[in-house]
């Protein structure tokens, strides 16, 4: 017999009385979760749900950015609610769920950062939080040319122990070379004439430059701003009549394809004594062969800022756009964003120090100088490598024999070292028969600033730090 008909219809209704009840219930918890979380939101204040930064990059070149995410929209951050340990100078920008920071200096090697947001507030109310995170910058490493008497010339990558030294490219006449980012930009001789060729950091995919005409190649430099390649040019065929004669030549390396153009003030274009790339800029501060200093851009048809005579360009700290330029009653700073100067601060106890010679800005303050001591004759008799701070108080950084020469001085992008190229025994030490000639024995003596112990002696120059080849 089968089963009550009313019975079944109970038991359905029942059953459906059931999931109904059930639903509510999940419903319900589902609800009172809901409101607990946005509770506890509100409650705790925003949180740092992602971080954007390239450690490495960071560490080589200024301008470099951080982006902190938080879980929510925030209120305007302030610059005065950031920081960062160790101390470095940084902008901020914030929107949205986002707060931006860019370093307006590359960052010591090796190092961890710790980013604070402090006093964060969600655009929908509730509590003020703090955001905080680290990270880490790779080791330090560079570039060097190491020439050959008897084979071929080769670019190394190394780092600071030079116990990990590497070729990364080899040519039987390298005269230069520079890097861009993730780019070797060499000089090089072929058939009597220059040559620029570009290559990946592993010395690959190389890819050869249009150059101005048949002629040589000097005072190769890069500029990370418009990824831009310099250099001095000169005719093969010249004479007192026709040919160009040191003019300044710039093109892309982004276009595989790019002409090079002439660097042009007033329609001419100028025989350059020296020059270099503004740091963080396009623009190009020269000295022609008349001795005028003038600052102008490739890039742009303004008409160039006439900055008076000078000897020598010494160099350009990074982030500031303050030149350090000798004329003939001395060394000068001058800012090339109002042409303002003023004198180079002295050094304590100067006259003891000796005669001075080449000075390197060093980003975030101070400067590293040459000094060399004379006797009674004027004959050298010790020269010296020293920091100098903004309030001129002197620390030794080092003691070089006078046997020896020192061709050039350079500051890391992030002012932690200097390097020091130096020529042993120079007498017995002659310079080889390149376009662009050094002594055949070369070390780069690598000194921390902060400490004043050098960290390690490499063979090779034209480190890479350096904006502009050893002269």
């Amino acid at each position: 017999m089968s089963a009550d008909p009313s019975r079944r219809s109970r038991a359905r209704a029942r059953r459906k009385r059931g999931y109904v009840g059930a639903f509510a219930i999940v419903i319900g918890l589902l609800a009172v979760l809901s409101i607990t979380g946005a509770a506890l939101t509100l409650a705790q204040g925003p949180r740092l749900t992602g971080v954007q930064v390239d450690a490495a990059a960071a560490a080589t070149a200024s301008g470099s950015r951080m982006i902190l995410t938080a879980n929510q929209a925030l209120e305007p951050v302030a610059a005065d609610q950031v920081s960062v340990e160790p101390e470095v100078p940084f902008t901020v920008d914030a929107s949205g769920r986002g707060v931006g920071i860019r370093f307006t200096v590359p960052l010591r090697d090796d190092t961890e950062y710790t980013v604070t947001v402090a006093g964060v507030e969600s655009v929908g109310g509730g509590p003020a939080s703090t955001l905080t995170t680290d990270f880490r910058t790779p080791p330090a490493e560079v570039f060097l040319l190491q020439r050959s008497a008897t084979g071929d010339d080769a670019i190394f990558r190394s780092d600071l122990t030079g116990e990990r030294a590497v070729p990364v490219y080899t040519h039987p006449d390298i005269e230069d070379f520079k890097v861009s980012g993730d780019r070797l930009v060499v000089s090089v001789l072929e058939d009597d004439t220059s040559a620029i060729l570009v290559t990946d950091l592993e010395g690959g995919d190389a890819r050869k430059l249009t150059l101005p005409g048949e002629g040589f190649v000097t005072s190769l430099q890069v500029s990370g701003r418009g990824d831009l390649v310099g250099y001095t040019y000169s005719d093969r065929d010249l004479d007192e009549n026709t040919g160009r004669e040191s003019v300044v030549f710039t093109q892309s390396l982004r276009d595989p394809d790019a002409e090079p153009v002439a660097l042009e003030i007033a329609g001419v274009e100028p025989s350059v004594v020296e020059w270099q790339f503004v740091p963080e800029a396009t623009a190009v501060l020269l000295i022609d062969f008349a001795g005028d200093l003038m600052l102008t851009d490739p890039t742009t048809e303004g008409d160039p800022t006439a900055l008076g005579a000078a000897l020598t360009i010494d160099g350009i700290t990074v982030g500031t756009y303050q030149a350090v330029v000798e004329r003939l009653d001395g060394l000068r700073v001058i800012d090339l964003t109002d042409a303002s100067e003023q004198p180079v601060v002295p050094a304590e106890g100067e006259d003891a120090l000796g005669v001075p010679g080449s000075v390197a800005p060093v980003p975030g303050g101070g400067t590293v100088r040459l000094y060399s001591a004379r006797d009674a004759a004027g004959l050298p008799i010790a020269q010296s490598i020293v920091l100098v701070g903004d309030d001129g108080a002197v620390s030794t950084l080092l003691d070089v024999p006078v046997s020896d020469g020192v061709l050039q001085t350079c500051v890391s992008p992030s002012g932690r070292y200097a390097a020091v190229l130096v020529a042993p025994d120079l007498v017995e030490n002659p310079y080889d028969g390149y376009l662009q000639p050094l002594p055949g024995r070369l070390e780069t003596h690598v000194v921390e600033l902060g400490t004043g112990k050098e960290v390690v002696a490499l063979t090779g120059s034209g480190i890479s730090w350096c904006a502009v080849g050893p002269v």
